[in-house]
């Protein structure tokens, strides 16, 4: 069979359109099937004007399942899923495919343009998980700002103007008794992750991904994963190694017997990967709150239980007194977005006298 015109791409296979235009100058649309008659001879059988009865006709004709139409939100997730997911970040992708799982069942038989800022409020009041449903909102838009550039509805985006459920950033700060706690009953490699994550300031997994190559001279280059963000850590500062080269030095040291190519790893050479990070913190956490637990201190055991590996980077930012360079070390568009989410201690001022 020959390649089909561009004009017949988005159709069935064996599923033609015919155009033409009409004396006072408007097009007439018309769907044919490209058969055979019991000669063998090729045959259009004209299956009408209307794009989805004709597929339905095609479907009797072909003996193929009825193609979804392509106004319907389903058909819309699956080519958002195919085409636009893979382009971005794999955490950011495992996210968004979690969000169209909960999207799809509310959404997926409607069409496009029956979807009403009044439907996605319902959905958000309905949602118990009240941040999740504000990123699953963030991606709804997004998918309708994407089906505008293709064509298949010219509404305005009914997501944008819809409000947002209030959210209350993470405010556990991870104090010195808490680390130490945690720190001492830590395998040596949580060890080594715990002190880079602090002196990086950087995301669990971009941790975890940093390798030796990213040495170069008197700096560590970091590339964030979610932002894709670069960053030229100092290992040298005015000639002095800096805490961070300190910590590396040490590092490259203890893993010269194995030639692992990340800075994170076992004592056999082996990459420490999310899951085993996830493990082998869950097992010092709870070793060190029951230790506190045992010794009387009812206080620490909660505040420990509460600590999350994730908490490293806002204790870092935290503990930077120049808010500035907290920010730039993060790899924030702004310092406000460090002042209000990540700094988690109140700034020091003097008193009145």
């Amino acid at each position: 069979m020959r390649p089909k015109s561009p004009d017949n791409r988005d159709l069935p296979p064996r599923m033609i359109r015919r155009i033409r235009t009409m004396k006072n100058g408007k097009q007439w649309v018309g769907y044919y099937y490209n058969g055979v008659d019991a000669m063998g001879k090729r045959m259009e059988i004209p299956l009408g004007t209307d794009l989805d009865e004709a597929k339905r006709k095609w479907a009797e004709l072909d003996c193929k399942p009825l193609p979804r139409a392509a106004n319907l939100m389903s058909a819309i997730f699956d080519r958002y899923e195919r085409e636009i997911i893979p382009t971005k970040a794999p955490r950011t992708q495992r996210d968004n495919l979690a969000e169209l799982k909960q999207l799809r069942p509310v959404f997926e038989n409607a069409p496009i343009d029956a979807i009403t800022p009044h439907v996605i409020a319902q959905y958000r009041d309905k949602r118990s998980a009240k941040t999740r449903a504000n990123r699953e909102i963030a991606l709804l838009s997004h998918i309708f700002n994407i089906a505008r550039e293709w064509g298949l509805t010219e509404k305005e985006n009914p997501a944008a103007g819809v409000r947002r459920n209030k959210e209350k950033p993470r405010d556990y700060y991870a104090a010195q008794d808490v680390w130490d706690a945690v720190y001492g009953k830590a395998a040596p490699e949580l060890r080594d992750a715990m002190d880079l994550a602090y002196l990086t300031g950087q995301r669990p997994a971009d941790v975890l991904a940093m390798k030796r190559s990213a040495i170069a001279g008197d700096f560590l280059l970091v590339g964030q994963s979610k932002t894709a963000k670069k960053l030229r850590i100092r290992l040298v500062i005015d000639g002095k190694k800096t805490g961070l080269g300190q910590f590396i030095d040490g590092l490259l040291e203890r893993h010269q017997p194995h030639l692992t190519p990340f800075l994170i790893a076992t004592e056999n050479g082996m990459r420490v990967s999310s899951q085993m990070l996830r493990v082998r913190w869950d097992d010092a956490r709870a070793r060190a709150a029951t230790e506190a637990a045992e010794n009387g201190n009812g206080d620490l055991d909660q505040r420990i239980r509460q600590f999350q590996f994730r908490d490293i980077r806002p204790k870092a930012a935290s503990e930077i007194d120049d808010l500035s360079a907290a920010s730039r070390l993060l790899g924030h568009s702004s310092e406000q977005l460090t002042d209000t989410v990540y700094r988690r201690v109140g700034e020091v001022v003097d008193p009145t006298r």
